[in-house]
């Protein structure tokens, strides 16, 4: 299975979810930046206001496909503690890894945050969308800030993923819903024939229709 972009993976996303939510039960937070075409489709499907949940994947230095952790919204940071060991990254090289995404993740809320604010989440029900899912790292740092936001149900919702990771994360999120987890996964790219990069422009339009639509302050 692959699909043609994130578009047609969200439809297909928002056709599955749609049997277990209605619109005014969820909140549905995307991933940026590939994660809010998805979301977008997925919200409009269920009906369901959209927005976005902030994290930032740490790379190992030199190496920056390979993660050693993760960032979130709200201060939380998830290491690998296994890859920094194995590959001797010192302290001062996690150190400086985080600052410099905490300033990417800061330079993303206020360029898709005009308010400056983001929703509450305390006692609602989250389907947190991605493009797809390899190690889980971004994804289980928005899992955990979600929790201590106060989230009453995580449910995670992605196209295409690992299958081991889905089943790491059926350990901290309620559910896990991915429509296709492949034999052999390499990469997320692979599963789509058109994976270009979405913008920050793509990011802030698509944010400001599905707001308009709820009737919210674009």
């Amino acid at each position: 299975m692959t699909f043609q972009d994130r578009v047609e993976a969200g439809m297909a996303l928002g056709a599955r979810l749609r049997q277990f939510f209605t619109g005014d039960a969820v909140l549905v937070l995307a991933l940026p930046r590939g994660g809010v075409p998805v979301g977008f489709e997925v919200a409009r499907a269920l009906g369901a206001p959209l927005d976005i949940f902030l994290v930032r994947k740490l790379g190992v230095p030199d190496q920056e496909e390979l993660a050693m952790g993760a960032i979130a919204s709200g201060g939380t940071r998830l290491l690998d503690e296994e890859v920094i060991q194995g590959l001797g990254i010192s302290p001062v090289q996690v150190e400086e890894t985080t600052r410099r995404e905490e300033r990417e993740l800061a330079r993303r809320e206020r360029l898709y945050r005009r308010t400056g604010s983001g929703p509450d989440i305390s006692g609602q029900t989250i389907v947190l969308v991605d493009d797809g899912i390899a190690t889980g790292w971004t994804m289980s740092a928005a899992i955990e800030a979600l929790r201590n936001e106060g989230a009453r149900e995580i449910v995670v919702a992605v196209p295409v993923a690992a299958a081991e990771t889905c089943k790491e994360l059926e350990r901290s999120a309620d559910a896990v819903v991915c429509l296709y987890t492949p034999p052999q996964f390499f990469a997320v790219g692979q599963w789509y024939r058109d994976f270009s990069q979405t913008t920050d422009e793509e990011v802030r339009d698509l944010l400001a229709r599905s707001r308009r639509a709820h009737g919210m302050v674009a």
